[in-house]
């Protein structure tokens, strides 16, 4: 029972789908050179919903952005490839519009009050504790979305969520009571904790050089970029009453009060103004960016040099991710906002990671060494110890008795019953995620009489992860899916 448990304790996968729009900072990643506006098209169709080419290159580049970080930076479209990324970001569309299917089939809707609370809710567009409509527009319009586009997503996520709702998960007494009797085994235990301090890593040169030569794929140095690069400096014009009163009119619905009132011309002027040139200055920097692309820029523009890495850069992740993206022949990156100012790039070289020598990754290497080394000769030592030690001797003990353990931390303690009451040895070993190793030998087992009122929310998670799982087959035999381009 308790190995099943174990299988089944990761967070349901419509979870993840439900979350808050995870597209916002992630960037924006394509598969070739970036191009602003090229959002329609449908890629599939599932069911009566239509999956878009937009759709797919944001929900890849979300997925992008969360490798790249797990990769510390050091993941490229190569890898994307080898990790599936793309069938990856359709499998996860596609399951959302099955569930959108439903959704229709139960003629439930999102109404734009309830956009607009959870809007409310999003702390990254709050300032000092409050929404602030000038961050929220600011944080989109530096992913390259549009408040519509924006807001259509969280009414999509807000409607799988109610959708859900209508299918809940209950639990009977009998469940909880197996899974009391479950919990409520208890070991009386001898163990004694062994750590690297219990072994000795032989530091010689050589050892650590044979280490380096089996592993100089791991130990590569930097790409680096050397780029041109334009600054376009933030427009501060004069503009005619009629021009904003024009602005103001096309676009009420970006001045809006923290009620979501719209504000009157009179007091939305400066705001208007703002926005005037922030398009205005966007629109200079496409112009620029167009006569660069063209070897016609004005004489008296500025281009500057510089070669930048992962370690030294100064345009945050997403820039970096399609600056790595660029060619020789395909040199040119559309204008990326930093800072207020607009950046036109052109990549002039890259040069390359290639593998360090080893008295350049000597200093990298030596921790991994002495980790992966000591990890060895601890596992040695707790095989020759297992039969004969001597350690502390326990009360009895179930899997949630953290604290009966003074020399493990809670975390330890809680990885090491863990392991212990999946284990159908009496006498043997267990290595934890710190690095330790806990000798074990259980004396006594006997069923404690005691009950948990909280095993309900247990068992309803992992039934609901049972029937979402099932759900998503169903409707997949309900839906039909059908794909418009080659690869999905």
């Amino acid at each position: 029972m308790i190995t099943w448990m174990q299988r089944h304790k990761k967070y349901l996968i419509i979870t993840i789908w439900v979350s808050t729009i995870a597209f916002i900072g992630a960037g924006f990643v394509g598969w070739g050179q970036y191009s602003y506006g090229d959002k329609a098209g449908a890629v599939a169709k599932v069911g009566s919903v239509e999956i878009s080419q937009g759709e797919l290159q944001k929900t890849y580049s979300n997925l992008y952005a969360k490798y790249n970080e797990m990769f510390q930076g050091d993941f490229d479209e190569e890898k994307a490839k080898q990790f599936g990324l793309q069938k990856q970001a359709f499998n996860q569309l596609s399951q959302q519009a099955l569930i959108l299917n439903l959704a229709a089939s139960y003629n439930l809707a999102v109404n734009d009050d309830e956009v607009l609370a959870e809007l409310k809710t999003q702390k990254f567009f709050f300032n000092n504790d409050v929404f602030d409509k000038e961050i929220y527009k600011q944080a989109l319009s530096r992913n390259n979305l549009t408040t519509k586009e924006y807001e259509e997503e969280i009414k999509k996520n807000l409607l799988i969520q109610k959708t859900l709702k209508l299918l809940p998960i209950q639990t009977i007494e009998s469940e909880s009571d197996i899974l009391n009797a479950v919990v409520n085994i208890a070991d009386k235990l001898n163990y004694k904790v062994l750590s690297g301090d219990d072994v000795q890593v032989d530091m010689n040169d050589e050892s650590i050089k044979n280490f380096w030569a089996s592993r100089m794929g791991s130990f590569m140095s930097e790409a680096t970029y050397e780029i041109e690069y334009i600054e376009q400096e933030k427009a501060e014009n004069a503009y005619e009453n009629d021009k904003i009163l024009e602005y103001y009119s096309e676009n009420k619905n970006h001045f809006k009060d923290s009620d979501g009132k719209i504000i009157p011309l009179e007091d939305a002027k400066e705001k208007v103004i703002v926005e005037l040139n922030q398009d205005a200055t966007k629109k200079e920097a496409l112009r620029t960016y167009i006569s660069y692309k063209k070897a016609n820029l004005d004489e008296n523009i500025a281009i500057n040099k510089k070669t930048i890495s992962s370690s030294s850069n100064p345009y945050g992740k997403e820039i970096f991710q399609n600056i790595s993206r660029l060619t020789v022949a395909l040199p040119y990156m559309k204008p990326e906002l930093v800072d207020e100012k607009y950046v036109i790039i052109k990549l002039v070289n890259a040069n390359q990671a290639k593998a360090k020598s080893y008295e350049e990754a000597k200093n990298d290497v030596l921790p991994l060494y002495v980790e992966e080394i000591g990890k060895k000769k601890l596992i040695e030592l707790a095989g020759v110890s297992v039969s004969s030690f001597k350690g502390r001797t326990t009360d009895f003990v179930t899997i949630s008795d953290l604290d009966k353990f003074g020399d493990l931390s809670k975390e330890e303690a809680q990885d090491f019953l863990g392991k212990l009451f999946l284990s159908d040895k009496k006498n043997s070993y267990v290595a934890l995620n710190s690095g330790k190793i806990v000798l074990y030998n259980i004396l006594e087992q006997k069923m404690l009489d005691k009950k948990n009122d909280n095993q309900g929310d247990v068992i309803a998670n992992l039934k609901s992860e049972i029937f979402n799982e099932g759900l998503i087959k169903e409707l997949q035999r309900r839906y039909k899916t059908e794909i418009f381009v080659k690869g999905l």
